[in-house]
């Protein structure tokens, strides 16, 4: 049976602050800040979201209400919030969450969907931010992006995610022009990728660990490496369609180069399905592509199989799940 990692995090309210796996396992969100309330499905006011993701100090917002949230423009997120929706059903939008120039931001069991726009995507993540993990989040139907990640964000973990209904999924680097995207990390794990048409994900520059996820029925292409960029693929599932070709390479300029390079990929303990075509390129060494040792000690990893397919399709996205208890801060009693 499939073991899905953090299964402790929802024993306490806080208790999920720094425990992401990969790169964005620093993250702590509001844990030193109180406990915010959102009262009301306004898009603005007292009470609101938009209220309490645009205070300066640490925050834990948490929802007494459930329903639809319609946002005028992006939301934007200043550093140290979680935005905890365990305990509701919060759906978002017209526009998005914007992650702006911030730091330590957890969001969890949230939906988006449904957002218009030029540019508008569910989560954008631009510029300079880092220590960010997106859990357990359902997306889809975006006129952009679902999760776009560029010009110069990093130490990213999007896990447990749900994505369907949508076509340029995930960016992650901006393009050639933008050589800073070099520093770009992101893990990506047990995610399910529900017949997106491409971009799951799209990669200039950066660095991105993929594990344990399952991507089925893409319209291009599963995962695709371009300019100088190296994806990790482990342990995940490919089922296709009509569309065979899993791994895809585009070849692009950066900017201060004199040659077009295309990305790499290196697959680990893949399993591909209904002939789905995870090709390698030839000439170009694997060893080329990190390994994810070298930055982090331990993720929660098994083999590719039909029980963890099995589970990611219920255990990804917004879960039906209590808003666990707020603790003292010995983390040993419930608080006051």
């Amino acid at each position: 049976m499939a073991v899905l990692p953090y299964s402790d995090v929802d024993s306490s309210l806080k208790a999920l602050a720094g425990r992401a796996e990969g790169f964005g396992r620093f993250s702590i969100g509001g844990l030193n800040g109180p406990v915010y309330s959102v009262t009301t499905l306004a898009d603005d006011g007292s009470g609101s979201l938009r209220d309490g993701c645009r205070k300066k100090e640490p925050l834990w917002i948490v929802f007494e209400v459930s329903g639809t949230i319609h946002l005028a423009s992006y939301l934007r997120v200043s550093s140290y919030k979680t935005i905890d929706g365990r305990g509701q059903r919060i759906k978002l939008t017209g526009k998005g969450l914007q992650l702006k120039d911030c730091e330590h931001i957890i969001v969890c069991n949230l939906e988006f969907e449904g957002g218009r726009g030029h540019d508008v995507d569910g989560i954008q993540i631009k510029p300079n931010s880092r220590h960010i993990w997106i859990d357990r989040c359902s997306l889809r139907d975006y006129d952009d992006g679902l999760i776009d990640i560029t010009r110069q964000s990093t130490d990213i973990t999007i896990s447990r995610c749900y994505f369907a209904q949508h076509d340029k999924t995930m960016l992650i680097g901006a393009d050639p022009s933008h050589i800073g995207d070099r520093c770009i990390r992101v893990t990506i794990h047990h995610c399910f990728f529900d017949g997106t048409r491409q971009r799951q994900p799209r990669v200039r520059f950066g660095k991105v660990h993929l594990y344990n996820n399952y991507t089925r029925n893409w319209g291009i292409y599963a995962i695709c490496a371009s300019v100088e960029s190296q994806i990790h693929s482990q342990c995940n599932i490919y089922e296709a369609t009509q569309k065979k070709k899993a791994f895809e390479y585009y070849t692009e300029k950066a900017a201060d180069k004199e040659e077009a390079r295309t990305g790499l990929i290196r697959s680990e303990g893949d399993l591909f399905l209904n002939g789905a075509q995870g090709i390698l390129l030839t000439g170009v060494g694997e060893e080329c592509v990190f390994h994810p040792s070298e930055f982090y000690p331990v993720w929660t990893l098994e083999p590719a199989s039909d029980s963890l397919k099995a589970v990611l399709q219920i255990c990804t996205g917004w879960q039906s799940i209590p808003r666990p208890p707020e603790v003292c801060a010995d983390h040993m009693k419930p608080a006051c």
